[in-house]
């Protein structure tokens, strides 16, 4: 099965525009989620997913410059781009993946594949977010089936919903088989996607306290244990309301 991690990304964040390609200790915060997801071992294949807009022509000239795959599509339709970027590559299994996430990690990446894998035509869809959030927020990691997207794609007439690709699948249990990973631990507390300047902050000092991007999640745990200061930088931070 031809597994595609697909990262969507754009220039024009509401709350921290041009995020995807700010520094985070000598690389964009994009390099770095690209990176990372690289080195899954269940992944065939990576593709940036930006929009047709015009300020996101600069996202499609940093894939070509760092020799990435790259598609354009809608900016608010984002459930048809990302059916028109896996029809385009082939695809018969999807990873979603947002490019806000910086310290995404392989290993989750891969557990989260395995095991909608090991279901075969038992699941439709796979995620860490089932049955709930235990990892910690900016490790969001999912999988469906092509079939699975492309029905969402011919029927979900939401635009709110389809703007988030996965919610028509994941609010119709009726329809598709889901099923779910969850850590034996609940960090959901801890917040590692970058939305704000002080979510950034964060993520600098993970990257600042390991160098480059070959670290695993649970050393970022045990860091942010280490060192609660740490946590407090975002831990008012009020994530957006799908």
């Amino acid at each position: 099965m031809k597994v595609v991690a697909i990262i969507q990304a754009r220039m024009g964040s509401t709350r921290l525009p041009g995020k995807v390609l700010m520094d985070i200790c000598g690389k964009t915060m994009l390099a770095r989620a690209h990176d990372r997801v690289k080195m899954a071992k269940t992944i065939n294949e990576v593709v940036v997913a930006t929009t047709d807009q015009e300020n996101d022509d600069v996202l499609e000239s940093y894939c070509r410059a760092n020799r990435w795959n790259c598609f354009r599509g809608s900016q608010d339709d984002v459930l048809d781009r990302y059916y028109l970027t896996a029809k385009k590559h082939h695809a018969e299994a999807v990873v979603r993946i947002t490019s806000d996430c910086p310290l995404i990690d392989h290993t989750v990446i891969d557990q989260v594949v395995q095991c909608f894998l090991s279901k075969k035509d038992e699941a439709d869809y796979a995620s860490n977010l089932l049955p709930l959030r235990t990892y910690p927020r900016g490790l969001d990691t999912e999988i469906m089936s092509f079939k699975a997207l492309e029905r969402a794609w011919n029927e979900d007439d939401n635009p709110r919903t389809r703007e988030h690709v996965t919610q028509f699948i994941v609010s119709n249990p009726s329809k598709f088989k889901l099923t779910g990973v969850t850590n034996p631990t609940d960090f959901s507390y801890m917040r590692w996607t970058v939305d704000v300047p002080e979510d950034l902050e964060l993520v600098r000092r993970v990257y600042s306290h390991f160098g480059e991007s070959d670290f695993g999640w649970m050393e970022v745990v045990d860091l942010l244990l280490a060192k609660p200061e740490l946590l407090e930088l975002n831990r008012s931070v009020k994530q957006k309301v799908i």
